[in-house]
Parts: structure tokens; sequence; C-alpha cells
């Protein structure tokens, strides 16, 4: 039955099965087996994408910003003011307008991102694609933000264009683009920057930043801190009324501490309302009278200013304060590193139904910052709340994250869009989560990041999904994430990766029997061996640089036939083809000119290599075995060099025929030398060891040989038994000469028992044990020379 039509009903779908564009590659966001993987097919290619108009980069401005939550009651509406910033502001604005970049320096908390808006408002028709208002927290690598780059000015859903084609078209931005939470600098910002010539950026950073290069030539602008009447403006404004003498005094001791941080009045502002508050609350208890069980003291004291202590950190104070969702919602972003999920999240994560309103009320203390499209703990909360315990659940608070999350990302209602705004908080809580709920996390939120193209964040995921899935022991899991991994780094380009990610996908799946996942897996794999062959195919040729040879190995004499066909053979190699045969074949057959250097054609599809000549090079076979082992004696040989050489045209029909005669030599030769060899290995077990000093003398005679028990030994002829030894007459024995394996080829030496005129070596003993009586009288023994004399070798009959 086919699998298409099994399901039925449309909630069974599997959820977001997507097709986006991938460079060159038609990628297909499978949920169940995995992402599939194709080429572009004739006639779908998409033409190049539009700009977006200044309504739609407006309308995409808006949907970026983070979400107003909803207001607790009494706190201050609309936005706050920005205070003291006018000169920086003109200076930037003028700046940006001149087309040049600004590195904007401040500490957390003084007011960047503020400044930022205000510069965005002045800035809005600069330059001819508006302003466009990005985050580059937690990125070090200047890829995703071109990429945020691109989808923001050009009207491309479901396209993302590879390396080439992503810097063609961001090289044609013209914008101001305002870089909040710069994390990057040195050579990953010079990338940036050289990517887009005609932006001019405005990059807030922290003074804890890496440094931009010399040859940058950006320009600087410090945020330092507020001043006195500043700060002042700045508290009287979050309270919303005058500051008494008492508070004055006290915002101006708080301010020299603080050293004029703008985040530090507003969390002063926020302590002076919850004081008023409580204040107020115990003013109107007054008239009332407590009741008899009520743990309320009849003469309330007044609640005090806080202390310069808790002024300069402020979180425990203020958190003690707000109710009790709120407080829930500081102990979730302690566990997920700071990251405050959104406030539609909170009910579900909290137990709360009016949890979503905790948001308003952290921000509004100054406790939340805005980072992009989302919040975050402020600078120095998060380690203010972990010394008072928040971070005590932040294992349970992590693990309840991350199964909320893996329902949320999994449902069908739930838009990739939505995912991937949340993706800080997600990959927080996969962090923090047991082995189970991660790989249920990375599973369900892997096709949402890779729909809606953030493909960091996919990365990611799927790296710790594989890692969470091999300690948990699932292999079907694990082979999804690998083959998620080949095909992301097939799409940017990493083959190695994307080979080594699919063949470990396929290994796993194979020893699982899943067949739909193994083909899979195999047509991606296909597409990576595609791509390493027209790699190569278009790369340039190697080119190496010939070796260098001496002039004299190359210049060779006149009349050497075997230089010369050596440089016949070299032109041919090169191209020279039947003309090399020819010109070998030509100087075979008998002396020719002087053959000089061959400069072999240069190619370019094959690298030319150039060999060194050599002039003793044999030129024919014979010769190479001639002189290791000669086949005729030397007369004949000298002979043979003095007759007369073949006419010219012969030459070609003797070396047809010599060749048949030259291998069957060649072959005999080769037989004779391997048994030689043999035989020379074998003869030292057969044979006894020498004596080291000299021959050993025995009182008892010697036996003569017996035909037949000597093992290789030939038995005597009659009469040779009756000589005596040389141990006998009282010489030094002779050593016998080596035997060469010349010798042993040669058809006219055959061996003999007869001795030589020459002393003839003595005689190995007979291993034959039974006595026989011999006419060899026994002698004194002779003292050997200082040289020990050499193992005697032993003829043999397999020569």
């Amino acid at each position: 039955m086919d699998h298409t039509q099994v399901q039925t009903d449309p909630a069974e779908q599997p959820a977001r099965v997507v097709t986006l564009t991938a460079g060159d590659f038609t990628l297909t966001v499978n949920p169940v087996d995995g992402s599939e993987i194709e080429p572009h097919r004739p006639g779908t290619a998409t033409g190049r994408p539009a700009k977006r108009t200044a309504a739609d980069r407006a309308a995409r401005a808006a949907a970026a910003r983070p979400p107003v939550p909803p207001l607790p009651a009494g706190a201050p509406a609309g936005p706050r003011p920005l205070l003291g910033r006018d000169e920086e502001c003109e200076r930037l604005v003028r700046l940006l307008a001149r087309g040049r970049s600004v590195r904007l320096t401040g500490p957390a908390g003084s007011g960047r991102t503020a400044l930022l808006d205000a510069v965005a408002a002045a800035c809005a028709d600069v330059a001819p694609d508006g302003v466009v208002r990005l985050s580059a927290y937690g990125h070090q690598h200047p890829g995703e933000i071109l990429h945020a780059l691109y989808a923001a000015v050009y009207e491309a859903p479901g396209e993302r264009p590879d390396r080439a084609r992503l810097l063609e078209r961001v090289r044609e931005i013209g914008a101001v683009v305002l870089l909040d939470d710069l994390d990057m600098g040195g050579p990953a910002l010079d990338e940036l920057l050289r990517a887009t010539p005609e932006c001019a950026y405005l990059l807030a950073a922290t003074p804890d930043t890496r440094a931009p290069s010399d040859d940058s030539h950006l320009e600087e602008v410090f945020l330092g801190g507020l001043a006195r009447a500043d700060c002042l403006a700045l508290l009287e404004s979050g309270v919303g009324r005058p500051l008494t003498d008492e508070e004055t005094a006290w915002a101006g001791d708080l301010g020299f501490a603080s050293e004029g941080l703008a985040l530090r009045f507003v969390q002063a502002a926020a302590l002076l309302r919850q004081r008023d508050e409580l204040n107020h609350r115990g003013a109107q208890d007054e008239d009332e009278e407590p009741g008899v069980f009520e743990e309320r003291p009849r003469d309330a004291a007044l609640i005090p200013l806080p202390t310069l202590a808790e002024g300069a950190a402020p979180a425990e104070l203020l958190a003690s304060r707000v109710s009790e969702s709120a407080r829930a919602a500081l102990r979730i972003a302690c566990a997920l590193g700071g990251e405050l999920p959104h406030h539609a999240h909170l009910p579900a994560l909290v137990g709360d139904t009016h949890a979503d309103v905790a948001v308003g009320e952290l921000l509004d203390c100054g406790l939340l910052t805005p980072v992009g499209t989302r919040y975050r703990l402020a600078a120095g909360v998060a380690r203010q709340l972990d010394g008072a315990g928040y971070g005590d659940t932040a294992a349970e608070e992590a693990r309840t994250a991350a199964r909320h999350y893996a329902w949320w990302t999994g449902h069908t209602s739930v838009t990739p869009e939505r995912v991937a705004a949340e993706a800080d908080a997600v990959l927080a809580a996969l962090a923090g989560a047991d082995v189970v709920a991660a790989v249920l996390l990375a599973r369900t939120a892997a096709p949402a990041f890779a729909a809606s193209l953030h493909w960091e964040a996919w990365e990611r995921v799927l790296r710790s999904g594989a890692e969470a899935a091999r300690k948990a022991g699932e292999v079907a899991e694990q082979a999804y994430f690998h083959h998620e991994l080949g095909v992301l780094a097939l799409c940017e380009g990493r083959l190695d990766r994307a080979r080594a990610e699919l063949e470990a996908s396929i290994g796993l799946r194979g020893a699982l029997a899943d067949k739909r996942g193994t083909v899979a897996g195999r047509r991606a794999l296909a597409l990576v061996a595609d791509r390493e062959a027209a790699g190569v195919a278009v790369s340039p040729p190697l080119r190496l640089e010939p070796p260098v040879v001496a002039k004299s190995a190359l210049a060779l004499p006149a009349g050497s036939g075997s230089g010369a066909g050596a440089g016949a053979a070299v032109a041919g190699g090169a191209g020279g083809g039947a003309a090399a045969a020819r010109s070998a074949a030509g100087a075979a057959a008998g002396p020719g000119p002087a053959a000089g250097p061959v400069a072999a054609p240069r190619s370019e599809a094959v690298t030319t290599v150039v060999p060194v000549v050599s002039t003793a090079a044999p030129a024919t076979l014979a010769e190479v075995f001639e002189d290791a082992f000669p086949l005729t004696p030397e007369p004949v040989k000298e002979a043979r060099a003095q007759q007369p050489a073949p006419p010219a045209g012969s030459g070609s029909a003797l070396a047809g025929r010599r060749k048949p005669v030259l291998l069957a030599v060649g072959g005999a030769v080769a037989v004779a030398v391997l048994g030689t060899v043999v035989a020379l290995a074998m003869a030292p077990s057969e044979t006894k060891a020498p004596p080291a000093h000299g021959p050993r003398v025995s009182t008892s005679p010697t036996p003569p040989a017996v035909p037949g028990t000597g093992g290789s030994d030939p038995a005597p002829e009659p009469g040779a038994s009756a000589e005596p030894s040389e141990s006998a007459t009282g010489e030094d024995p002779v050593v016998a000469p080596a035997v060469t394996p010349s010798s042993r080829t040669s058809p006219s030496r055959k061996p003999s028992a007869k001795p030589s005129t020459a002393k003839p070596s003595s005689a190995p003993p007979n291993p034959d044990p039974d006595p026989a009586p011999s006419t060899s009288a026994p002698t004194s023994p002779v003292p050997s020379s200082p040289t020990s004399p050499e193992p005697p070798v032993t003829p043999s009959s397999g020569g």
C-alpha cells in the first residue's frame, strides 16, 4: 500500500513539510524520515528577487521588535525619555549620513539600545534601502548576520542563497544597518564590512568586546554615564512625582557609586515606587483596627529608603516585592541562562493563568532588557538572583521548559517563524534538560528551525540532539540527526563533513533495517559524490614545476642507442605517440646522431614530468642479466661484440625475433637463481658448524663415505678415499671458495668428487654413527690461525 494514502486525517499529517531553495538544491524538510535534497529541476530555478518597499520594510521592522506585554496597574505608560544623549545622537546621525561606519562602545546598562532607537528614527531617509535593525547577540561569525540582512532587504521567502550569490546580492544593498549587542571583532568584523561596502554600520558593543582591526576605519564613540541632573530627571520620571530632599541626596550618592549608569536609576525608580505603594497601603490601614487574629501591628512603621548597597544591587530586593508569578518567571529565566520565554508560555510554565502580566511587571522594575525580538535578564541580575537562591531549582525548571517546548514546537498550528523567535529559549532549555527530554525537543524543533531558515539554530539543535541520543541509546534518533547534519553540510558546501555524517547515518539505519531512511541517505550521498566529481573537473589543473636536471644528464653522446631511445620515449610520453615509437626503433637499429635535451610540450590538463635520462641504461633485456648472470664465456662475448652491425632496415625484425628468446632465457635464469637461493638457505641446516678453534682430532678412525648416506654429498670414486686428509698431514685447512651464482648457472661446470690440483677443503664430518676403519693415522692437533675459518659450502644438486 502506498504510504501517501494511509494518512487520511488532516490532524495526523506530518507537521510542516516545507520545500525550500538552498543554493542549487531543492530541500524538502520532512520531519518523519529526514530532509530530502535534490538538484533543481529544469525550469524551476527562481529569478533574482526584488527589494522590499518602504512600507514592507516598516512592517517587517515592527514585527521584529520585542512584544509589548500587558503592564500591571500603576506602571508608567509609554517609553522612557532619552536624557542627556542629544550630543551623541547628533554626532552619530552626522557620521552615518556621510557614509561612515561607527562603533558605539558603552557598558551594559548605559542606554545603548535606547540611543539606537533615536538614531533609527533620525536616519529613516538617509539611505536608499532605509534603516535595518539587527541583533548580533550570540553571533561569532558574520554568515548569519549577512543572511539576516539579505532577508530584511530582499523579498525572497523560502530561499537561502549559497555564499557566492549571497555576497553578490548583499554587495548591492545600500542601507543604514544598526547592529545591537555586537559580539565579534577582528577579522570576522572586517569580513562583514568588506561584504557590504555600500552600507553604513552603527555597531553597539560593550568595552570587553574584541576590538576591530586597524584597517577597519571605524569611528569610535564612547557612551559614558549620565550627569547628576540627568540622573535626577530620569529618577523623577520613573517615580512620577518630585523627589524629596532625602531622596535627592540618596540619588546623588547612588549616581556617584554607579558612575551615572542609566539602568541603576531605572531600578531605583522601581524601588521608590514599591516603597510608596507599601507606605501608602499602610497609611490607608491606619484608621482600621486590626482584628483579633490579624498579625498586623497597630502602629505600622514607614519603610525607609533602600541602603546604598541595595541600590547598587537591587535585584533581590525588587524580586521580593513582585508577585509570585513574577518570581516564578525569574526562576525560569535563571534556569535558562537569562532567557525569558514569551509571555504566552508563562501560564503553562508557571501554572497561573495570569502569569503573562509578570513580563510587564519585571520589565517595569528594570530586571529585563530587550534583545532582538525577545527579553532576557538585565546585566548583573542573574548573578544577584543566583546568590539569593533563585537558581536552586534550575534542573527541574529546565526539564519542565524542555517538555513544554517539545510539545509546542511539534504542534501543527505553530509556524516556523514563531519557533525561530523562541530559538534562544529553546536552545537554553535543550542544554539544561535530561537526555530523554533533550532528544524529544531536538526531534521536534529541528524541522521548524530548518523551515524558518534559522540554520545556525538548526545546526546547534542537531548536534545537541545527536549527543543526547547517543547517551540515551536511541539509535534511530541518532541516525536522523546525523542525516540532517549531512544535508545541512551539503547545502553549505562542506562536502567532507556531509560525507562523514551521511555515512554514519546510513550505517545506523542499515543496522535498524530502515529501508526508507537508508534510501534517502544514499540519495544525498550520491549528490555529495557528484559535487566532489564536479569540483575536481572544474578546479584548475595541477601545475608542478619540472625537476631540475643537469645538462650533462640530458646531453647524450653520439651513437648511444639507449639514450636516443630514452629521449624518444620522453617525447612520446609528452604526446609524441607513433613518432616517438619510430624514433626509438631507429635508435635501437644502429648508431644515430647525437641526442640533445628533449623539451616536452606543456599541457593544461596533464602535469608534465621530465625524467632524468641516464647514460648507463641498458638497451636490451639481455644486457640486464649479462652483468650478474653471464650466459656465455667472455671470449664469445668479445667475438660477438666485434661482429659488424646489422643493416639499418633489419633492426625492427631482429628486435622482434630476439624478444621471445630473451624472455625464455630470462625465465630460465630466474628459475636457476630461485633454486640457488633455496639451496643456500637449506645448506646450513644439513651440515654441522665447524669448530671455532681449529679441527678436532679424534682417536677413532674416520670411516669412508658410504654412497646414499651423506644427504646431498656424492659418493667418492674408487681410490679417492686412499688419499690422506689435510688434518692428517698437519697443514692448515683450506677454506673452500665461495660459490657464486654465475658458477652454478654455467652449464660447463659440473660438481665432481675428484680433488683438484689445489689443496682441497676438508670434508665435513659424516653424520653416519657407524664406525669404519680408516688408513689415515691420527696426529696431534695443529693450532689454528688467528682468523676463524669460514664454513665450507657443500655442492648442491639443486643447481
